[in-house]
């Protein structure tokens, strides 16, 4: 017994997983698989253990106290009975956006907003970037139909296209041919 004590109390890279240095060895963290999904501070369980049955009286008691006007009491009691909004729906007539040509007007509606002090720059900066997620959708979506009409071209038809001067085989992309091999 007194033998695992001694091994297990002397620090060595062996039992700690660390080098001499005091970092861990690379690629090896001190704590492999991390903290558990679902695990809870040791502080919230103690405090929730202390509060458990007494939230009700505890908040009853901080009504009181705001009612007597206590401003601190008040401004607890109004931050749990209506917390702060992170963000706030806009209303905003944003034109509807069909096809690419409508991102320049839907564009062009809210720099207006913005102008004229409808919506603020921060909310403005928002909605471009939902702007600029349909654009990015249009855009993989005209990649895609490129792509399909591509390849639905024969050979004859690619190299025709490249002489014509409709584009080189770099911009039409790589063809695969195969040879019939009789």
């Amino acid at each position: 017994m007194a033998d695992l004590i001694a091994r297990h109390s002397v620090v060595s890279p062996e039992n700690t997983g660390r080098k001499q240095t005091g970092r861990f060895q690379k690629g090896q963290s001190g704590n492999p698989r991390g903290r558990p999904k679902g695990a809870r501070n040791a502080a919230t369980l103690a405090c929730e253990a202390l509060l458990d049955g007494q939230a009700e009286a505890l908040m009853q008691k901080a009504i009181q106290m705001a009612l007597n006007g206590d401003t601190i009491a008040l401004r607890l009691c109004l931050e749990r009975i209506y917390p702060p909004r992170k963000d706030r729906p806009v209303t905003f007539p944003l034109p509807p956006i069909n096809t690419p040509l409508d991102v320049a007007d839907a564009m062009s509606a809210v720099l207006n907003a913005v102008a004229t002090g409808r919506l603020t720059p921060a909310d403005a900066a928002e909605i471009s970037k939902v702007v600029a997620c349909i654009v990015d959708a249009f855009e993989a979506t005209n990649l895609t139909d490129r792509h399909v009409r591509i390849d639905k071209l024969s050979d004859e038809e690619l190299d025709r296209i490249i002489a014509a001067g409709g584009g080189t085989s770099e911009t039409v992309g790589p063809r695969l041919l195969t040879v019939d091999p009789d």
